[in-house]
């Protein structure tokens, strides 16, 4: 089975194999198409976040899962078939990519992160754009034992909640994203960019295995990873792979989600 992360050297020898994915997306309103066209990996497609691996913002939260039959129909557009496997790419260490690879492994496909993104291709980008053909990307839905709901974070039983975003924000800095500041009581911090060493690619398998014992998670925790908006919680669900977790569930909502319902309690503070 493909690993969740590759190295560049690897791409390099299969991209004529693979189907290179470009998923730059930024939270302060940056186009990542615009990225994307001021050069990208050749023969990369651009799959864009928001309209592609979301569905539509709500009482759900900002970014939650698409539709499987939407998530099939932007994936066949995409030229990306069933049987293709695919490498995700961005420019931030995979934190966004990490939401595509995710859903595509959950579902069967073979796919994974290039460890250390777009810094780590030392090979010329391009500009040019090849579009491919449309392909049969079949809609399968989300596997419910991957996924976790409001209701199961409220009262997770045995389970750690882990929580992907910065520290300040899990502490109760305020963002302009969602209406309240905090984090879900009983949850534990675990920034999925710490996950990173300073040229963003991932920690050795060792280091990486000793943050998740940190904060309270073996081989066989049962583990729900949440972040703002259950994007960069996949990115902690692949660093869970790398170290041969448990499988865990994404809570696609999130904070976005939680924050949203009045009724929920809100804890701030360090864990």
């Amino acid at each position: 089975m493909l690993p969740p992360v590759v190295a560049a050297a690897w791409l390099e020898a299969n991209a004529a194999d693979v189907v290179i994915a470009d998923v730059r997306w930024y939270p302060d309103g940056r186009s990542g198409r615009d990225t994307y066209a001021a050069g990208h990996l050749p023969g990369a497609v651009f799959v864009d976040l928001e309209h592609s691996l979301s569905g539509p913002a709500g009482d759900r939260g900002r970014h939650p899962l698409p539709d499987p039959e939407r998530f099939a129909e932007s994936m066949s557009g995409l030229g990306i078939g069933e049987h293709d496997t695919v490498i995700g790419y961005d420019d931030q260490g995979g934190v966004m990519a990490a939401r595509l690879v995710w859903m595509l492994r959950v579902t069967g496909h073979p796919a994974a992160l290039l460890d250390g993104g777009l810094a780590a291709w030392t090979a010329p980008l391009t500009t040019v754009e090849r579009p491919r053909p449309a392909a049969c990307f079949p809609a399968v839905p989300w596997p419910a034992e991957r996924l976790a709901g409001i209701d199961q974070v409220a009262a997770p039983g045995d389970a750690v909640i882990l929580d992907a975003r910065p520290a300040e924000r899990f502490r109760g800095a305020p963002d302009p994203w969602d209406p309240r500041a905090g984090h879900i009581p009983g949850a534990r911090s675990l920034p999925c960019r710490e996950n990173l060493d300073p040229t963003g690619r991932f920690l050795p398998v060792a280091a990486l295995r000793q943050r998740f014992a940190d904060v309270g998670v073996g081989a066989m925790t049962s583990v729900i990873s949440s972040c703002g908006s259950g994007v960069t919680a996949c990115h902690t669900l692949l660093a869970l792979e790398l170290v041969d977790g448990a499988p865990g569930r994404l809570y696609p909502g999130s904070w976005s989600e939680w924050s949203r319902d009045p009724d929920r309690p809100v804890a701030t503070g360090i864990q």
